[in-house]
């Protein structure tokens, strides 16, 4: 490990280690900038802090730009106080991405981490109430790890039709500008309206994506041990 490296420690939920990865950057100096749980807070701390008696792994960014160390570190640093934590969008490794490459993205959110397509939402306080409430942990985690793949299963449907919508309605936007450049404003007004009929469709799965992003930080903020 050295200065700017991005890094990383396994933390647990519900007792099953390995299930997510927490990431920072280190400042070489035995500290460490990163979204702290549960301040959700971008502090720096010590080493000790950041992996709270688990092995430090470093980020490989394989074929990547990556910014210089000191210009990691100064970014970082640009960011000290933030509270703006969100799971699906600003968490610990968009935070870690973001200094370290310029691009605010998260593999376990991609990849790994659950959102939504057969989970009934009416069913959720029900469900929420056996997890965090019943004194059997083994019947907790089987009820988590259930609700978590249905999650998954949800925004791997929406997310692709998401970025699709928003394609879309950039894609007819240029052309209305080039209808209007040849002096079609018939086309222009077609386009547009295609514009505008994809940009609804983008709205709504966002707002859905949202929703549900916030079930989920819900059910995994308050089974994340502190």
């Amino acid at each position: 490990m050295a200065q700017g490296d991005q890094i990383y420690v396994y933390r647990e939920l519900l007792n099953l280690e390995g299930v997510y990865e927490h990431h920072g950057i280190d400042c070489g100096d035995g500290t460490v900038i990163h979204y702290r749980k549960p301040s959700e807070t971008i502090e720096r701390t010590s080493w000790e802090v950041f992996k709270r008696g688990n092995p430090i792994y470093r980020k490989k960014h394989e074929q990547q730009f990556c910014f210089l160390p000191d210009i990691v570190i100064r970014r970082a640093e640009s960011r000290l106080g933030e509270q703006k934590y969100h799971l699906l969008f600003n968490n610990c490794e968009h935070f870690a991405n973001w200094c370290k490459t310029g691009i605010s993205e998260s593999k376990q959110i991609r990849e790994f981490l659950p959102f939504i397509t057969q989970l009934n939402p009416e069913k959720l306080p029900q469900f929420l109430q056996e997890v965090f409430k019943d004194s059997d942990p083994d019947k907790a985690q089987r009820l988590l790890k259930d609700a978590l793949g249905d999650l998954k299963e949800v925004w791997d449907d929406i997310q692709p039709r998401y970025q699709s919508a928003r394609l879309e309605a950039a894609s007819w936007q240029r052309v209305a500008r080039e209808a209007l450049k040849g002096d079609r404003e018939d086309l222009a007004r077609a386009a547009i309206a295609k514009k505008q009929d994809y940009q609804r469709q983008a709205d709504q799965f966002e707002t859905q994506l949202k929703e549900l992003g916030l079930l989920t930080e819900k059910i995994l903020k308050q089974t994340f041990l502190p």
